[in-house]
């Protein structure tokens, strides 16, 4: 049966936003601001920079602001200023990826004015833009979130989400795969990693990918092959996952703008699974200096090693 999301509130977050993107803006509090604005198609939004309290009035959010806007804090953005506090609207995935940016130190946060965002959800990557919202055309990762009101913000409107609870569609794959044999859960990856077109689509929109230059475009020597080709897809995934571990906040921008509809959500959920049952770890809104892929000392399992 499918269940209709109350999307009212995005109405006043929406007037919210503008009214503290202005203020801000005007006091020179910040020298630009990240958002969301109307995109030319009817219903759609897209990212925006304003610089100018003129145009805060250009702010919206509605359920379909699905962009990760953490990405334009890590790609060097030419419509980023260099210097100044930065503003930028966080939904609360995105506030667990600017945290673990923190952590990584490549971020700071006195650099950075928090608008937190009381989301119930957004739409599905596959969802017409003005489609309502309902239990039917929410994005799968909505349905797992914890963060509807994001927490630790310089600003968030006083609107509560009000979040029906609804089936776990990840958790309920990862179940599924889990139940296979090891040989049947290769074939499952095999086949998913065969229609990767190399585009790297995933790793463009990913915060976490902000190094100047990838591992994998290096040709002396070369890691990981860059042809489109069996071994080096399913490598190439593999390694990434690996890299990801501890790490990626679970905002699904990878998925969703993969063109070939690779479950790559699937894989870094499954990979935090495993982080929090081995080292009861997980990726959240506490700034941590490592991961437990990226630390060692001398107490650690080593059970693995035959």
């Amino acid at each position: 049966m499918t269940q209709t999301i109350d999307t009212n509130i995005y109405a006043a977050v929406t007037e919210a936003i503008q009214s503290e993107a202005q203020r801000i803006l005007a006091a020179g509090e910040v020298t630009a601001i990240v958002g969301y604005a109307a995109a030319r198609r009817k219903g759609s939004a897209q990212p925006i920079v304003i610089t100018s309290a003129d145009d805060a009035q250009k702010l919206i959010f509605t359920p379909a602001c699905v962009n990760n806007l953490a990405v334009y804090l890590t790609k060097a953005k030419k419509e980023i200023p260099k210097s100044g506090r930065i503003g930028i609207v966080v939904k609360g995935c995105d506030l667990k990826a600017l945290v673990g940016l923190m952590g990584e130190s490549q971020l700071k946060r006195e650099q950075l004015y928090l608008i937190g965002v009381p989301c119930a959800g957004v739409l599905a990557s596959t969802i017409q833009p003005d489609t309502g919202l309902t239990s039917d055309s929410i994005a799968p990762k909505c349905r797992e979130c914890d963060a509807h009101l994001p927490q630790g913000c310089d600003f968030v409107p006083s609107q509560t989400p009000v979040t029906p609870e609804l089936e776990k569609k990840y958790a309920a794959e990862i179940a599924r795969l889990e139940a296979l044999t090891p040989q049947e859960r290769w074939a499952y990856w095999k086949e998913q990693f065969s229609k990767c077109i190399k585009c790297y689509a995933c790793r463009q929109v990913c915060p976490f990918c902000f190094c100047e230059q990838c591992l994998c475009d290096r040709n002396k020597p070369q890691m990981v092959d860059t042809t489109p080709r069996p071994a080096g897809n399913t490598a190439w995934h593999i390694v990434r996952a690996m890299h990801l571990a501890g790490r990626c906040a679970g905002c699904a921008e990878c998925e969703r703008v993969c063109p070939m509809d690779i479950p790559l959500n699937l894989l870094n959920r499954k990979m935090a699974k495993e982080l929090k049952e081995l080292y009861d770890y997980e990726a959240g809104f506490d700034v941590h200096d490592k991961g437990p892929l990226n630390s060692y000392t001398e107490k650690d399992d080593q059970s693995f090693i035959k």
